[in-house]
């Protein structure tokens, strides 16, 4: 059987591809809410959206549960940019 030869480009496009793919789903997949207090019960690698004014125009927070630790999760705040139209 003959191994089949791959060419880098052929693989870079391919992974290309493939995080396109996940920031359009990880975007699609994100809660909004309008206060940070509204997150209750924050799971590790969760993402929510926080459109409480604080980040620049065009962009709304994301808080994220990063890693564990001793008094449970700890939460990653950063701005990131807004797709679609503002929610309420």
């Amino acid at each position: 059987m003959r191994p089949v030869a791959l060419s880098l480009r052929t693989i870079v496009k391919g992974l290309g591809g493939v995080a396109a793919l996940l920031v359009v789903v990880s975007a699609a997949q994100a809660q909004y809410v309008g206060r940070e207090e509204d997150i209750v019960d924050l799971r590790l690698g969760q993402r929510v959206l926080v459109d409480d004014g604080t980040c620049g125009a065009g962009q709304v927070k994301e808080v994220s549960g990063s890693k564990m630790a001793e008094t449970g999760i700890v939460r990653t705040v950063k701005c990131v940019p807004r797709f679609g139209p503002k929610k309420k």
